[in-house]
């Protein structure tokens, strides 16, 4: 079983992907751990594309199964999904819990240290941007065109789900396209 989930900044799709990793028992992998390299402070130096797809190629080929949740709409991959899930959250909603997540992660240096703060209010802006589809690179359009391209099995949830009810639908479409397999 490979599952992709995508969706915007704090719609969700790391909190679906850790849940169900557990519960299913696959590796979850990040894709920021990917297209970011190391780096103080985080998420300032991209990795080489080359060298990212090489990366993740690695970890897939060691898994039968396996959950990736971020955007690769870009990355010309070479591997198959048995699943795309989908994650839409209001803007509100999103951009609220991403400015919590924000301060837990990194705490007060935010806000008080300049370029802290330039960095992180350029990615609120940049996040704020997802649903009009004025943010470079991952908007709304750019998934949705992705997804209407994509051979694979899409699954869309949207709104404010509980994890335990988005998981119960991911298990739900993962059933149903097994039941369709087995019919083949």
């Amino acid at each position: 079983m490979k599952i992709h989930i995508v969706g915007a900044s704090c719609s969700g799709v790391t909190s679906l992907g850790e849940y169900l990793s557990e519960t299913l028992n696959v590796p979850y992998f990040d894709t920021d751990e990917f297209y970011w390299e190391k780096s103080d402070p985080p998420f300032t130096i991209r990795r080489d594309p080359a060298e990212r797809n090489n990366m993740i190629q690695q970890e897939f080929s060691q898994h039968k199964s396996w959950i990736l949740g971020g955007s690769v709409i870009k990355w010309e991959l070479d591997v198959t999904f048995d699943l795309i899930v989908f994650l839409w959250l209001p803007q509100d909603i999103r951009i609220a819990r991403l400015k919590a997540r924000e301060l837990e992660k990194y705490g007060d240096i935010i806000y008080t240290d300049t370029e802290r703060n330039k960095q992180f209010n350029e990615f609120i802006d940049w996040a704020s941007g997802y649903d009009d589809n004025t943010a470079r690179g991952r908007t709304l359009q750019a998934h949705q065109q992705w997804l209407a391209a994509s051979p694979f099995p899409v699954l869309e949830l949207k709104g404010d789900l509980s994890i335990t009810e988005r998981a119960a639908k991911v298990t739900e479409k993962l059933h149903a396209i097994q039941q369709e397999m087995s019919l083949k």
